[in-house]
């Protein structure tokens, strides 16, 4: 598993319809036992959107399929 830090600002892409659906700006973990629970991504395409912003969406760690070096695939 890459760790939280290797995410930011990867391209979120919608494996259903291709569509860019932004960046990540965050992550969402478990600390005690180091799982990511789910990506916090913006949907304005804003590399610094405020993380806690009313555009920004969350998904959770089983919808995402293919981790790659510049996107991240998902499936909702």
């Amino acid at each position: 598993m890459s760790r939280g830090i290797d995410f930011k600002q990867k391209e979120v892409i919608s494996l259903s319809d291709g569509k860019i659906l932004g960046f990540v700006v965050d992550v969402q973990a478990d600390f005690e036992n180091g799982e990511i629970h789910s990506i916090i991504v913006a949907k304005t395409g804003k590399l610094f959107t405020n993380v806690m912003g009313k555009n920004n969406i969350t998904i959770p760690w089983e919808k995402i399929k293919k981790i790659g070096e510049d996107v991240i695939l998902v499936e909702i």
